[in-house]
């Protein structure tokens, strides 16, 4: 399915349950093993069953990700790490979360808000898009997928990551899932929802449980409300601050923060709001984050696309220290920043953007001779893959591409991306 059929088909309440429920209707559901052999249709669904089923789904996930029954330690749900009153990324500045069976595993990367992926397209190495160049001749590279290396593409399959991975949820396989579903409280209604043999296998029932997941992360109101100031900007209905503007006109300037030319900041052809991401890969080097535990060992690297949490990409040595561009949309609310969690500051963001190149010993470590140690974190046979365009790409000692007032307006613009539910109460647009 298209990108726009699978945000109509899960948007649960985004667009009207009744516009859910007519592409539920008329289109083929991606069907997992529960799916088929357990309940769900097999084919074409009615307009009420679709709407029925979307409600049921969303109702069901809700439940599951708030479940931290489901760990191995009992102590962490989805929700422990996607907190909803941070955009459902994680409430603290540490760099990775702790989790597995006795809440001592440190993770190996800052874990990302799981708002707005219903726009993400599933990964591709080449990706044509006409939207920016007019030419859908021009192959963007790899593209798309839903975690930093993009190596799932839907929902259900990246649900089942955290509850068997050894620094989360650290369940050991399906059969330990199935065994505290059972035991949940809403066991009945994961029976009444995928049939009452879902039990009977454990994969069936790890995959209902996943579907659930995938369908409540799809819920429009939750998920993807696009209720910031800048939504109602753009729709005419708010105004922003005179600095705002001014950073919004830098976020866009392709001579000075040149941000939006991966962080897309217009409405597309068709309509759909700003996703404030491609969803391409970049190299961007952020600093080596030696409060990541994994990183004491001095011959362990991140390096995202080519692995080593993704393994197709192995041999690919002109993906290495790429990882998928993150939609800015609640940014401001982040404690920590890049895949590693290196800063914790936006304001410190968007200078290593300006800086990273001309004052690279603002970043980096230095050598016993003084000498800078830069793009610690990325090994030197695959510099080439880092990004230089602007504001990349100075000589050390040149002007930086912001000067610090317009790091300030950047900053201020991109407070304006944060959804109404998510401000103080007395905020508001």
């Amino acid at each position: 399915m298209t990108i726009k059929t699978i945000w109509l088909v899960r948007s649960g309440l985004a667009v009207s349950m009744g516009a859910v429920a007519l592409c539920l209707a008329s289109l083929p559901l991606r069907q997992s093993s529960a799916a088929t052999t357990a309940g769900l249709h097999p084919g074409p669904m009615s307009r009420a069953e679709a709407f029925a089923r979307a409600e049921t789904l969303t109702a069901l996930g809700r439940k599951i990700f708030s479940d931290a029954s489901l760990s191995a330690s009992g102590l962490q749900a989805c929700v422990s790490c996607h907190d909803p009153a941070h955009a459902f990324g994680p409430a603290s500045a540490t760099p990775v979360e702790i989790g597995g069976q006795h809440m001592d595993r440190p993770g190996l990367r800052a874990v990302p808000t799981l708002r707005y992926l219903q726009a993400v397209p599933t990964f591709t190495e080449h990706y044509y898009d006409s939207e920016d160049e007019g030419d859908e001749g021009v192959d963007n590279g790899p593209t798309g997928g839903l975690t930093w290396d993009g190596r799932v593409d839907h929902g259900a399959d990246q649900a089942k990551i955290p509850l068997l991975s050894p620094f989360e949820m650290g369940n050991k396989d399906a059969a330990e899932v199935m065994a505290k579903l059972q035991k949940a409280a809403y066991a009945d209604d994961i029976e009444a929802a995928f049939g009452e043999t879902v039990f009977d296998n454990p994969d069936d029932a790890f995959d209902a449980a996943a579907e659930a997941l995938a369908t409540f992360e799809q819920s429009g109101p939750d998920f993807y409300p696009y209720s910031s100031r800048y939504d109602a900007f753009l729709a005419g209905k708010a105004t922003l601050t005179a600095q705002e503007l001014r950073g919004r006109q830098l976020f866009e300037d392709p001579a000075k923060g040149n941000c939006s030319s991966c962080h897309l900041s217009e409405p597309a052809n068709d309509g759909e709001p700003p996703q404030f991401s491609d969803f391409g890969f970049l190299g961007l080097a952020a600093p080596r984050n030696m409060a990541i535990p994994a990183n004491s060992d001095p011959n362990y690297h991140d390096l995202g696309l080519c692995g080593p949490q993704r393994t197709d990409f192995a041999g690919r040595s002109d993906y290495c220290g790429l990882f998928r561009t993150p939609t800015l949309r609640n940014v401001a609310l982040k404690k920590s920043f890049f895949h590693n969690g290196y800063f914790h500051s936006l304001r410190d963001v968007v200078s290593f953007y300006a800086t990273r190149d001309s004052d690279p010993g603002r970043w980096y470590p230095k050598n016993s001779d003084g000498t800078v140690r830069r793009y610690d974190d990325l090994p030197q046979a695959y510099w080439d893959n880092l990004n230089q365009d602007p504001p990349f790409g100075r000589k050390s000692g040149d002007a930086p591409a912001l000067t610090d007032p317009e790091i300030d307006d950047i900053v201020a613009f991109l407070g304006s991306l944060t959804d109404a539910d998510l401000l103080p109460k007395s905020a508001g647009h």
